[in-house]
């Protein structure tokens, strides 16, 4: 897929190419796999401590400082993992838009009903049936779509997580292949909550994310509005009680 790679990504190649000549101790360590591993590690805990119900509300928060603290570490900055316009901010937006809305209409007319069928039993999404005809309630789960799920999860998942288990097979084409796949299938299980439907439809969902990462040259700014755009007709949906199985 001509997406996975780009001029930026081949001149960060040949950045960490170079960092990693002998003699360059510190940019050795901070390219270390083992650094790698062990920032995975830490996420595995964070899960692990999650599915215990140690964090409180979400462990997103806590995989994006990790993400920060990465990228602290060894001196990158967002923007060189995608938080960026794609092109234009015209051509970025209309983009985000339309991606949206198409993975929103296949989750809900697509891959759900499908999933319903074969497993016998909708996503549990009880938790989120306070909002039907509360205002103020779905106001504030719409805020925290655009910040804690669609700005945070996209950091977390296609950001920084995509491109860590991508430096741990040396980011190559099947590297990145195997990011997407290994990713999504956390990201599928971090919605444990609303059951095997739940877990295989979202895990599909944010694999879809993740090729529109890559197909966009490794760019956050149109999954973000993709996925805010997604979650807020989720949610305006439960609102108006219309949701699927709600």
């Amino acid at each position: 897929m001509s997406g996975f790679t780009n001029n930026e990504g081949s001149g960060i190649a040949v950045q960490e190419a170079a960092h990693l000549k002998p003699g360059n101790h510190a940019a050795n360590w901070r390219q270390s796999k083992w650094l790698v591993l062990g920032e995975l590690v830490v996420v595995a805990l964070i899960f692990v401590a999650d599915a215990r119900h140690l964090i409180p509300f979400s462990k997103t928060p806590f995989l994006l400082v990790l993400g920060w603290i990465s990228l602290w570490v060894r001196k990158i900055g967002w923007r060189r993992i995608g938080l960026t316009r794609y092109r234009s901010w015209k051509i970025t937006l209309g983009m985000g838009l339309g991606a949206g809305l198409l993975l929103q209409g296949f989750e809900l007319f697509v891959s759900q009903p499908l999933l319903v069928r074969w497993l016998g039993k909708q996503p549990d999404l009880e938790v989120f049936r306070a909002l039907t005809g509360n205002l103020k309630l779905t106001l504030i789960f719409l805020a925290l779509t655009w910040t804690l799920a669609a700005f945070g999860e996209e950091m977390v998942y296609r950001g920084y997580l995509m491109n860590r288990v991508a430096d741990l097979l040396n980011r190559t084409r099947r590297a990145w292949i195997v990011s997407l796949f290994a990713v999504h299938i956390g990201f599928g299980l971090a919605h444990a909550y609303q059951g095997l439907t739940g877990i295989i439809d979202e895990g599909l969902m944010g694999l879809l994310l993740g090729l529109i990462y890559l197909r966009t040259g490794r760019n956050l700014a149109v999954p973000i509005i993709a996925h805010g755009i997604g979650d807020s007709i989720d949610f305006v949906l439960i609102f108006f009680g219309k949701y699927p199985g709600m």
